[in-house]
């Protein structure tokens, strides 16, 4: 395949979370197009298990879905430089008020990669320790909700849990750890 190229890029809005970009792009005839990019700074999300098997799950609206969902502790990175273990031990203690003893890396997924750059790493949290209440943002409201792996599995595949982070997340988490 020949080598397609950007030869312009413009910042069309900048957001509090995302930035969204036109891109002109060069296709390998010669041909331009223009494609949408939305900038993501990353992120990172933790499978949380506690002493007695549970996973720790946050249930918040979410404004794109009009609704409540389910899902695994997740936040964005400070910075495009900041570690993303650095982040999922910050969102852990955040939004559930534990920390833990022992984080292990996952995997790393891009969410949507036909129009967003969106990274997140996938932790798995152990030797969970509440030490504190949760510590949300001003336009966060989250309940804490204690699920076990089998409940969480028949939320997936009920399709009560959409949410891709979450869904991959568990479903490392039970494939590498109760296969």
């Amino acid at each position: 395949m020949d080598e397609i190229k950007r030869i312009d890029r413009k910042l069309i809005t900048k957001g509090r979370v995302i930035d969204y970009y036109h891109d002109t792009m060069l296709m390998p005839d010669g041909s331009t197009v223009e494609w949408d990019l939305i900038d993501h700074v990353g992120a990172a999300a933790v499978v949380a298990v506690r002493e007695d098997g549970k996973l720790l799950m946050v249930k918040q609206y979410r404004n794109p879905l009009e609704r409540q969902t389910i899902e695994i502790p997740a936040g964005k990175l400070d910075s495009k430089d900041e570690d993303p273990k650095v982040a999922a031990e910050r969102e852990l203690a955040e939004e559930t008020g534990y920390v833990c003893d022992n984080i292990e890396y996952l995997t790393t997924i891009y969410t949507t990669v036909a129009f967003c750059n969106e990274k997140i790493g996938l932790y798995l949290a152990r030797g969970l320790k509440d030490r504190h209440p949760q510590h949300l943002d001003d336009d966060e409201y989250i309940d804490l909700e204690a699920v076990s792996l089998d409940d969480a599995l028949k939320m997936i595949y009920e399709g009560k849990i959409q949410d891709a982070k979450t869904i991959i997340g568990i479903l490392m988490y039970a494939s590498k750890y109760h296969s």
